[in-house]
């Protein structure tokens, strides 16, 4: 199935990890890189323009896209990344055959709820997805990781910098 099916936010969130079995283990599983205790400058933010659902894979693949340039161009201390949202909405299928003489083995729309295949973060208008902290030198090589990592996510997404202190 498309990721692109998995895009719209449609209904009611189904979160529920205890009632579904064989919900696959997000591919996410680390929201913060660089330097935590570091003091910095600048704050920017990848805030998404519209509401969107973002799948765990398409969250992992904007993280290393991010956090590879940062760590090309800054190195691994003089910067602070953070994803924000959690991917806890559960992706369900229901899996067809398709193929020679492959109706006779599906069932088509009888039982249709379908399988977990995936999780997926819920981001609403104006909602933060990325942000980053540096210093007013690495200001430039921020705004080019977010855009690398905006690639990788559905949706269109803007940069936001703000000035922590003077």
């Amino acid at each position: 199935m498309k990721a692109s099916n998995y895009r719209e936010v449609k209904g009611v969130p189904y979160t529920r990890k205890e009632y579904s079995r064989g919900v696959p283990q997000p591919r996410i599983t680390k929201f913060t890189m660089g330097d935590p205790s570091g003091d910095f400058e600048h704050r920017l933010l990848l805030v998404s323009e519209k509401k969107t659902q973002i799948r765990h894979n398409a969250l992992e693949a904007a993280r290393i896209a991010t956090n590879r340039y940062l760590q090309e161009k800054l190195g691994t201390n003089s910067y602070f990344l953070r994803i924000l949202p959690y991917p806890h909405v559960i992706l369900r299928e229901n899996k067809m055959l398709f193929g020679a003489h492959a109706d006779r083995l599906q069932d088509g729309m009888r039982k249709a709820f379908g399988k977990p295949v995936g999780t997926a973060a819920r981001v609403g208008t104006n909602q933060p997805v990325i942000l980053v902290y540096v210093n007013k030198d690495g200001v430039e090589a921020a705004k080019e990781a977010l855009r690398r990592g905006a690639a990788k996510l559905p949706n269109t997404y803007r940069i936001v910098i703000e000035k922590v202190k003077d």
